[in-house]
C-alpha cells in the first residue's frame, strides 16, 4: 500500500511547482508590459491613431507593437486578457500555504514562545489577516487619502511595516515572513481581480456600445498597477526567505522585512527610469547595496551579544576536536535527533527533514555550518523550538563553531 505521507509530499511538490510556474508567467508578463508601456515612442504621429509604438526583435522575428490610449477604430474580436496568470498564482499559493503552514501548524506556524495559539486560532488569524488586509487597503485607495499617489504609497508602506511587526508577534519567524509575502500578494492579485480587470471590461463595454469611457477607470487601474509594480520584488524575496534561516530566524525579522520593501522601490525605480529613457539613476543600486548590508548585519546581530563572548575563544580547526564538541554532540542528540535520524521518532515524520541526520559524530561534523547558522546564530531550528533548545545551548553551538573555524 502506497504511503499517504509520501503522497502528501508529492502533492506539496506539485503545488509548489505549479505556483512557481504561474508566478513566472504573471511576473514575466507584468514586467514586460511595464517596460513596453514606459518605452513606447509617443512622439510619432501614427496614421493608425495609436498613442505610441515600439519595434522589438526576439527569437529571430520582428514585432511592431502599438498602444491605443482608448481603443482602435474597430474593437478586435480576439482580445487577449492577461488575468489568469495572477489568479492561478494566488490560488496555488494559498493552496501551498494550507498544505505547509495550516496542516503543519505545529512545525511551521506556531511558536509558543511568541504566542501560545492553538492550530485553529493561528489559521484563523492567517486567513482573516489576508482578507481584512485587502479590504483596508482598498478602502484607503478609494478614500481622499488615496487621491495623492505619493502619500498613498507612504501610507501603504506604514501598513506593511505594521503587518510585519504583527506577524512576528503571533507566528514563527519563518511564517511571519511568508505571511507578509502572502498579505502583499493578496493585495496584488485582488487589484487585478477586483479593480483592474473589471475597470477594463467597463471600458471595453462602453466602446462596443459606442459610448465614451470615463477616464477615471483607466486612472484607477493605473494606480493599482503601479502598486503591483513596486511590490513584486519584495514578494519574491519574502517567499524565498523561508529557505534561508538568517532571513527569518532573528529577533529583527520585522525590521528586515520592512527594509526589503525599500529595496523593491530602489530596484524598480532604476528599471522604470531605464525603460522610460529618463536616465539611469545609479544611486538606487548604491542604496540597495547599503540596505542589503543592513539586512545582513541585522540577521547576525544576535551573535554579537555580550552573553556570547565565549564564542571568541580559539580552538582547533577540526570540528570533532574543537572545544565544546562533546556538549554540542549531546545537544544534537537531545534536541535534534528525534527528527534528524535514519528512523525519526517524531510523530508524522517518516524520514529525516531534507535528508539531514544528526546522530553520529561524523554526521554532526558534516553539517557543522548548517547547525551553526540554523540553530546557533538564528533560531530557525528546531522549528517553533519544539524541542525547547535553551539560549545557553545555542551559545554553546556558536562557541564550538567559532573555536573550530578560528573566526
Amino acid at each position: 500500500m502506497y504511503d499517504l505521507a509520501a503522497t502528501g509530499a508529492w502533492i506539496e511538490f506539485a503545488v509548489r511547482w505549479l505556483h512557481v510556474i504561474t508566478a513566472i508567467a504573471w511576473i514575466g508578463s507584468s514586467f514586460y508590459f511595464i517596460a513596453l508601456d514606459l518605452g513606447l515612442h509617443r512622439d510619432r504621429n501614427l496614421a493608425s491613431g495609436a498613442e505610441g509604438e515600439e519595434w522589438q526583435v526576439h527569437g529571430g522575428g520582428f514585432y511592431h507593437i502599438q498602444k491605443y490610449l482608448i481603443a482602435p477604430d474597430q474593437m478586435p474580436g480576439n482580445l487577449v486578457w492577461f488575468k489568469w496568470e495572477s489568479y492561478a498564482t494566488w490560488l496555488s499559493g494559498f493552496a501551498l500555504l494550507a498544505l505547509v503552514y495550516y496542516l503543519g501548524a505545529e512545525f511551521y506556524l506556531i511558536d509558543p514562545a511568541v504566542a501560545d495559539l492553538s492550530a485553529w486560532q493561528a489559521i484563523a488569524i492567517s486567513v482573516a489577516s489576508l482578507g481584512l488586509g485587502w479590504l483596508v487597503y482598498d478602502q484607503i485607495c478609494k478614500s481622499r487619502f488615496g487621491n495623492d499617489n505619493t502619500r498613498l504609497m507612504l501610507g501603504l508602506y506604514v501598513i506593511l511595516v505594521g503587518m510585519a511587526y504583527f506577524y512576528t508577534s503571533v507566528f514563527t519567524g519563518r511564517a511571519a515572513m511568508l505571511h507578509l509575502g502572502a498579505f502583499t500578494a493578496t493585495i496584488m492579485s485582488a487589484n487585478v481581480f477586483a479593480i483592474i480587470i473589471p475597470n477594463q471590461k467597463i471600458v471595453v463595454a462602453d466602446l462596443i456600445a459606442g459610448r465614451t469611457p470615463d477616464a477615471k477607470y483607466g486612472k484607477i487601474a493605473k494606480q493599482r498597477s503601479t502598486h503591483n509594480n513596486y511590490l513584486t520584488l519584495p514578494v519574491i524575496f519574502l517567499m524565498l526567505s523561508n529557505h534561508y534561516p538568517l532571513a527569518f530566524g532573528t529577533q529583527y525579522t520585522w525590521i528586515i522585512a520592512s527594509l526589503v520593501f525599500l529595496m523593491g522601490v530602489t530596484i524598480r525605480h532604476w528599471f522604470n527610469s531605464l525603460h522610460a529613457r529618463s536616465g539611469r539613476p545609479t544611486w538606487t543600486w548604491a542604496a540597495t547595496v547599503l540596505i542589503f548590508i543592513a539586512i545582513m548585519w541585522l540577521s547576525t546581530a544576535p551573535m554579537f551579544r555580550a552573553d556570547d563572548d565565549a564564542a571568541a575563544q580559539g580552538g582547533g580547526a577540526i570540528f570533532a576536536r574543537a572545544a565544546g564538541f562533546d556538549q554540542v554532540h549531546d545537544i544534537m542528540l537531545t534536541r535534534c535527533s528525534m527528527c534528524h535520524a535514519a528512523d525519526p521518532v517524531w510523530q508524522g515524520l517518516l524520514w529525516p527533514p531534507k535528508g539531514v541526520m544528526l546522530e553520529t559524530e561524523q554526521q554532526i561534523v558534516r553539517n557543522a555550518r548548517a547547525i551553526y547558522l540554523q540553530a546557533g546564530i538564528s533560531h530557525a531550528m528546531p522549528p517553533a523550538n519544539l524541542s525547547y533548545i535553551e539560549a545557553e545551548e545555542r551559545a554553546a553551538i556558536i562557541a564550538w563553531y567559532t573555536a573550530a573555524t578560528g573566526s
